[in-house]
């Protein structure tokens, strides 16, 4: 467990620096190109392609955030030299976005592979005494290899999921306990493993770091959504009644989608990456692969709210905005009450049906009166998951298994 010294509360860390919050200006205009592409071709097909674009430029802010947690220090002049230059290549790479869904990923992804090779140089410098991170610098050296041969080659993709997937091991993976061949331990077994610290103190990640990091993106994201309901204010006349609600919707779902995350979400996944003393491998289930879902949840609502906007909206406007609360919801695990009776289980899943379903709506009325109809269930969906996740954070207390438990995140029964 983390040893908390007198009057430090728990948790308590460095905070994020100022290099880091310009470094994440760039990814508002990335992500804004991700959903922009959805929103000039409202299809599925388009959201799936956006969803893989959307992962390629998570991983790569994971990438930043990690280093930073890890070793960086505002005071250390490389340090925010690394961070200043990574920004180069992912500003091309966002002004490339749209060429990726046009079938043209060469420089998007030349641009990739020199992120890379900026991560790869700052991990071989030299850092804290004990902290040796060459396996993570040789991991992305692989990694621009990949991105650079996939400009030149057909099947781009294949060589990005390749890229990424080695990445997702290395980068926070590489602190598992070593086992015999063959065996496989329960679930309860692995998360006791990830509740009771680091095998290696090196690597362990400041717990309030990464929470604040990951709260300031979700920010970005939530941003996202309220740009997009400003700015149809300068294509709509004042009279409109219907652009009025939607934007009134808009605001109120944001506030919600807020209010979910931050209340309940981020206090009790905080929570537990600092009970288990900075483990990374929790910290890559809670976080780094955690919060992919629901972040690109946003970039979907976000579409769906821009798209219900539009004088002629598609029929898809108002399912992308409910598939999006539908993932952010499952994401976020706002719905957890702590119980394994089937009809609190039952009743999960009838919400999150139910959610999707909204969208059915917009055969009976307009996408603008839809939009306020989401807004209102994601204020009821606050208001439950406000009084469920505080109960939750009440019980935890020191004992985060037993909270796992409760919430149906381990296997049934004790260990």
């Amino acid at each position: 467990m983390t040893e908390v010294k007198d009057g430090e509360a728990p948790g308590q860390g460095k905070r994020v620096g100022w290099v880091e919050l310009y470094f994440d200006l760039v990814f508002v205009f990335a992500v804004g190109q991700v959903a922009h592409g959805i929103v000039a071709e409202p299809h599925w097909s388009r959201a799936a392609a956006a969803l893989g674009l959307f992962a390629t430029l998570w991983w790569t802010w994971i990438g930043f955030a990690v280093l930073y947690n890890r070793r960086g220090d505002d005071s250390r002049a490389a340090d925010r030299l690394f961070v200043l230059a990574g920004t180069i290549p992912c500003a091309i790479a966002a002004t490339q976005a749209h060429h990726v869904f046009d079938g043209h990923p060469a420089i998007f992804a030349l641009a990739m592979a020199g992120v890379r090779v900026i991560l790869a140089a700052a991990h071989r410098w030299p850092a804290r005494e004990g902290l040796d991170q060459r396996r993570i610098s040789w991991g992305y050296t692989a990694s621009a290899v990949l991105f650079a041969v996939s400009a030149f080659v057909s099947h781009t993709w294949a060589f990005w999921v390749f890229a990424l997937l080695q990445e997702a091991g290395f980068l926070l993976l590489g602190d598992r306990p070593r086992r015999r061949r063959g065996e496989r331990p329960s679930r309860a077994a692995r998360w006791r493993e990830l509740i009771a610290g680091p095998h290696d103190p090196s690597l362990a990640v400041d717990s309030a770091h990464l929470a604040e990091r990951f709260g300031l993106f979700m920010i970005l994201l939530l941003g996202e959504l309220v740009i997009t309901v400003g700015t149809a204010a300068l294509e709509r006349p004042a009279d409109d009644v219907a652009y009025w609600l939607a934007l009134i919707g808009g605001l109120v779902l944001a506030g919600a989608l807020w209010w979910l995350y931050f209340t309940s979400a981020a206090r009790i996944y905080e929570r537990m990456l600092d009970l288990s003393g900075g483990n990374p491998a929790l910290a890559y289930s809670l976080y780094a692969g955690g919060h992919l879902p629901p972040a690109f949840a946003l970039v979907l609502i976000a579409a769906g709210v821009n798209l219900s906007l539009h004088e002629s909206p598609p029929h898809a406007a108002a399912w992308f905005t409910t598939a999006g609360l539908t993932i952010y919801l499952l994401g976020t695990r706002v719905f957890a009450a702590g119980s394994h009776r089937w009809y609190h289980g039952l009743a999960r899943i009838a919400a999150l049906a139910a959610t999707a379903c909204l969208a059915f709506l917009d055969r009976i009325v307009p996408a603008p009166a839809v939009v306020l109809v989401i807004a209102g269930w994601g204020v009821g969906a606050a208001a439950i998951a406000s009084t469920l996740r505080r109960r939750a954070l009440d019980r935890m207390g020191d004992n985060p298994l037993e909270f796992l438990r409760r919430q149906g995140w381990e296997a049934r029964g004790r260990p």
